[in-house]
């Protein structure tokens, strides 16, 4: 791993409290009685999600330890797990369309097509370690919706908007401070720029069907 990059580890492992307090009130904190509607589809996306998470936070801890082939085994696993996930998805969207509001499916469907265009950037650049962990980056960032979206809206009491909207100024933040980061050190940038499109399209997206469209 890059020397400069050598804190990333730790920082990816935020996710775990992040996620633990995110879903605590409408998942964690109902175990092992569970409501209706955390039924047995719910408790597989679940499953699935924190077997990513935990794939997600824990190679950047091999590769900073030097256990190259344990990170390149678990990658071959991801060739499963990841299109596991998104493919756990699909139950709770259809049943948001079916007897939801159907423009709620907006957040699962955008997040995942940021999560697999950048996740297979990075497959197609895993011999470019240099590119591979920024696609994998990005990749890891796509979880703060979720998390920081119910912490904001469920503990924190906020709008809907106000809390999307802080979501998109945290990766704006993250993305120009990682650029500023590799520019001062010589290091490739352009993963993160790649990633500035899909999040400013994400954000207007959300902005026409949830601020200037109610």
């Amino acid at each position: 791993m890059e020397k400069s990059y050598r804190y990333l580890p730790y920082f990816l492992l935020l996710f775990i409290p992040l996620t633990l307090t995110a879903f605590y009130k409408t998942y964690f904190s109902q175990f092992p009685h569970f409501s209706e509607n955390n039924n047995l589809l719910i408790h597989i996306h679940a499953t699935i999600a924190v077997v990513w998470l935990t794939m997600l936070t824990a190679q950047p801890f091999l590769i900073s330890n030097n256990q190259y082939a344990l990170h390149r085994k678990i990658g071959k696993w991801s060739y499963i797990v990841f299109p596991l996930f998104i493919l756990s998805f699909i139950p709770q969207i259809v049943r948001v369309f079916l007897h939801g509001d159907p423009k709620t499916i907006f957040f699962p469907v955008a997040d995942c097509v940021i999560m697999t265009s950048f996740y297979v950037l990075a497959m197609i650049n895993k011999k470019d370690r240099g590119k591979h962990m920024r696609y994998m980056i990005v990749v890891a960032m796509c979880f703060l919706f979720p998390t920081m979206n119910r912490i904001g809206i469920i503990l924190l009491g906020w709008p809907e908007a106000v809390a999307e909207n802080v979501i998109y100024g945290a990766v704006y933040f993250i993305l120009i401070a990682l650029i500023w980061h590799d520019r001062r050190n010589h290091r490739i940038f352009q993963p993160y720029l790649l990633a500035f499109p899909f999040f400013m399209l994400h954000q207007v997206a959300f902005h026409l069907m949830f601020v200037f469209g109610s």
